[in-house]
C-alpha cells in the first residue's frame, strides 16, 4: 500500500469513528440536539469535510476548467443537496463510502500496474567499463557499440551484446517469464534486462542503449495504455453523454414534480440527490480499463507484451493465424545435410557457393560458409549482384556463377533436378551449366506442434504457413505440424498479397494474426489485424511493426494470450452488464421514492467495488492460461 493510500485509510477510519459516534448518540438519545440547526449541521460537517474535501476541490477545479460533469461533481451536488434537506447522516455516509470505493479502486489499479511496473525494474542503472585495471560505472547511454563491458554476478545486463569472455547462467525471468536460467558462453548473444546469475562476463556491446532490448520494452510498456479497445472507447463516449443526462434528469426530478403538485420540495430534492448518487458512472469508467490493464499485466507475467488494450481485444476475436516458417515454426539454424555435384567435386561446388554467398549474412549463406570451413578469398569474386528473392549472380575466377533457388535457374534457362528431401535447396550453375545442389535443413522449433494443437483447442479455425522455401519442403513441415494451409515459394511482396486474400475471406468480427520474426516480415505484420513478433531473436523492424511481442520466441504462448484476452473481455462485459443493470433498477426505484440514500450508496460504491474486484481476476489468470 502506498503512502497516499495509507493516508486515505487513516482519513476513512477517523471519519468512520466520528460517524459511528454521531449515529450512536442519535440512536441512544444522548445527543438530542443533533437534528437542530446549526448544531447537527456543524457536527456532521466536520467529518464530511475531513473525508470529502479533496472531492469538493476536484469538482470546483474541474468546473473552473470547463469539465463540469464527472463523478466528483455528482458526489458534491448530491451531498450538498442532502445537507440542504437536513439529511446530514446520509450526506456523510455517501461521501465516506464513496471514498472507500475510491480506496479499493486505487489499490486495485496499483495491483494491476505492479505486474507491468515490475518490468520497469529491468532498466539498468549503470554499465561497468574497465579502465587501467579498474572497473568504472558509467551511464549505459554513454557506452557505444563495440565497447567491452563487464557484468559481474548478480548484476543486470545493461546493453545487448556478445559474450567475449566468461561463462554464466543468465536469469531471463523478467523478460520472458521463464524461471529456468539459460547458460551463456563465449560467442553467445545476451540481451539487456536479464540478470547475470553466477560468473563474471565480458560482453561486447552490439547496440546503443536507445536501440537495446530493454529500451524497446520500456517504450512498449509506457505506450501500452494509450491504445484503447472498442469497449473502452464506447464507455468513454457513453460517460460523456450519460453524466450530463442524469444531472439534467435529477434537476427535472427536483423541480417539476413539486411545481406540478404545489409542494413537497424537500422530498423531491432528496429523491434527486439519491438519483445523482446512483447514477455515478465510476463503476464503468474504472472497472473496464482496469480489466484490460489486468489482462495486459497477466500477459506480461508470462513474457508476452501486448501494446494496447485494443490489441488484447483483437486477439480475443482471432480466428485465423498465419505463421512465417523460418525462425517462427523452425529454429532457423541451417546446416548443410546433402551435397550433389555434377561435373565437379563436392569441395569445388561448396567453394563456388561459399564465394558467391561471401558478402551475405543470411543464415543460409552462413551455413554454406560453415560447411566449406576454409578462409574465403573474396578477391576471387567480382561483379556480385543480389537478386531479391532469387539468389546471387557473381563472377568467380572469371566464370559466371549463379547461386540461388529454382526460380533463378529457370529465369536463366538452366534445368535442375527436383530434390525430394525436406529442406532448402541451393542450386549452383557455372557458365550456364548446372553444377550441383546443396541441401540445407532447418530443424523444427521446440513446441511448434504443441502450439498449433493449442491454437485449435482455443478455437482458432485456420492455421496457415507462408514461406519462401520450396513447395516440397514447406509441405513436409505443414504435414508434420498439421497445418490447414501452406503457401510456398513466396517473395516478401507475395506474403502481403496472401495475407490480404485471407483477410478478404474473414467474416465480420473475425480477426487474422500474423506471426513472424524477420525484417521482411514487417510489412505483413503491419497489414494483419494482429501482428505478433519474436522479441528475443526477432528483428527490430518486426518488433516495431508488431502489436504483440513474444519475449522468448515461444509460439506456445500465443494460445495462452488468446485465453487471457477472452477471459479479460468476458470480465469486462460482465462488469458492464452488472453495473448498468443494477444502476437502471435502483435509478427507477429512486425516482419513484422506493430507494433511500443507503441503497443509492450500494448502487454506486457497492457496484464499483464488486466490479473492481471482478476486474482484478484478469490479472490472476496468467498461471491458469499457461497450464490449461
Amino acid at each position: 500500500m502506498t503512502d497516499k493510500q495509507k493516508k486515505m485509510l487513516v482519513r476513512i477510519l477517523t471519519t468512520f469513528v466520528l460517524f459511528a459516534g454521531l449515529l450512536a448518540g442519535d440512536k441512544t438519545g444522548s445527543l438530542p440536539w443533533l437534528h437542530k440547526f446549526p448544531y447537527g449541521f456543524l457536527l456532521y460537517l466536520l467529518p464530511y469535510l475531513l473525508i470529502g474535501y479533496d472531492i469538493i476541490w476536484k469538482a470546483v477545479r474541474n468546473i473552473r476548467h470547463g469539465q463540469v460533469f464527472d463523478e466528483n461533481f455528482l458526489m458534491m451536488i448530491a451531498t450538498f443537496g442532502a445537507f440542504g434537506v437536513g439529511e446530514y447522516s446520509e450526506a456523510l455516509a455517501v461521501m465516506l463510502f464513496y471514498q472507500v470505493g475510491e480506496l479499493f479502486q486505487n489499490y486495485a489499479v496499483s495491483r494491476s500496474r505492479q505486474s507491468i511496473a515490475d518490468l520497469m525494474d529491468i532498466c539498468p542503472e549503470y554499465a561497468n567499463i574497465e579502465e587501467n585495471g579498474q572497473l568504472i560505472q558509467v551511464d549505459p547511454d554513454e557506452v557505444e557499440p563495440g565497447r567491452i563491458i563487464v557484468v559481474k554476478a548478480g548484476e543486470r545486463i545493461p546493453l545487448d551484446g556478445l559474450v567475449v569472455e566468461g561463462e554464466s547462467m543468465i536469469d531471463t525471468a523478467a523478460l520472458t517469464g521463464e524461471p529456468v536460467p539459460r547458460k551463456a558462453l563465449a560467442g553467445d548473444e545476451v540481451i539487456s534486462g536479464c540478470v547475470n546469475g553466477s560468473g563474471t562476463l565480458k560482453v561486447q556491446v552490439t547496440k546503443p542503449f536507445e536501440d537495446s532490448t530493454v529500451a524497446k520494452i520500456l517504450e512498449l510498456v509506457e505506450n501500452a495504455g494509450n491504445k484503447k479497445a472498442k469497449v473502452e472507447n464506447f464507455i468513454t463516449r457513453f460517460a460523456r453523454y450519460y453524466t450530463p443526462a442524469v444531472t439534467i434528469g435529477a434537476a427535472v426530478l427536483a423541480v417539476i414534480p413539486p411545481l406540478l403538485s404545489g409542494g413537497g420540495w424537500g422530498e423531491w430534492i432528496q429523491r434527486a440527490c439519491i438519483f445523482l448518487v446512483i447514477s455515478c458512472p465510476c463503476a464503468l469508467v474504472i472497472s473496464v480499463p482496469l480489466g484490460f490493464f489486468g489482462g495486459i499485466g497477466a500477459a506480461s507475467k508470462i513474457g508476452v507484451l501486448v501494446k494496447g488494450s485494443n490489441y488484447l481485444e483483437a486477439v480475443a476475436e482471432m480466428t485465423t493465424i498465419v505463421f512465417d516458417k523460418t525462425g517462427t515454426l523452425t529454429k532457423g539454424e541451417f546446416k548443410v545435410t546433402e551435397i550433389a555435384a555434377e561435373g565437379c567435386s563436392q569441395e569445388e561446388l561448396l567453394k563456388m557457393a561459399a564465394l558467391g554467398e561471401g558478402y551475405s549474412n543470411h543464415p543460409i549463406s552462413s551455413s554454406i560458409k560453415a560447411a566449406y570451413g576454409k578462409p574465403i578469398d573474396l578477391t576471387l569474386v567480382t561483379e556480385t549482384e543480389e537478386i531479391a528473392g532469387h539468389g546471387i549472380r557473381a563472377q568467380i575466377e572469371g566464370k559466371s556463377v549463379l547461386v540461388g533457388n529454382e526460380k533463378l535457374m529457370k529465369e536463366n534457362g538452366i534445368l535442375v533436378p527436383r530434390c525430394q528431401n525436406r529442406g532448402t535447396v541451393v542450386y549452383v550453375a557455372r557458365d550456364g551449366e548446372f553444377a550441383g545442389s546443396i541441401l540445407i535443413s532447418d530443424s523444427m522449433k521446440d513446441g511448434a506442434a504443441e502450439a498449433i494443437r493449442d491454437m485449435k483447442q482455443v478455437g482458432v479455425k485456420k492455421c496457415v504457413m507462408l514461406t519462401g522455401d520450396r513447395q516440397d519442403a514447406a509441405q513436409a513441415v505443414a504435414e508434420e505440424l498439421k497445418l490447414d494451409e501452406v503457401h510456398a515459394e513466396l517473395l516478401p511482396a507475395d506474403k502481403v498479397s496472401r495475407v490480404e486474400e485471407l483477410l478478404n475471406q474473414q467474416s465480420k468480427g473475425q480477426r487474422l494474426a500474423f506471426v513472424g520474426d524477420g525484417i521482411n516480415d514487417a510489412p505483413v505484420l503491419t497489414r494483419a489485424d494482429i501482428g505478433i513478433a519474436m522479441g528475443s531473436m526477432g528483428s527490430d523492424a518486426a518488433i516495431e511493426a508488431a502489436d504483440v511481442v513474444l519475449m522468448d520466441d515461444d509460439v506456445r504462448k500465443i494460445a495462452a494470450v488468446v485465453k487471457i484476452s477472452r477471459k479479460t473481455l468476458g470480465i469486462v462485459k460482465q462488469n458492464i452488464v452488472f453495473a448498468l443493470g443494477v444502476k437502471a433498477l435502483v435509478l427507477l426505484l429512486g425516482a419513484f421514492g422506493l430507494a433511500n440514500m443507503w441503497e443509492a450508496v450500494f448502487a454506486d460504491v457497492g457496484v464499483s467495488v464488486i466490479a473492481i474486484l471482478n476486474a482484478m481476476r484478469a490479472l490472476q489468470y496468467s498461471a491458469g492460461a499457461r497450464s490449461a
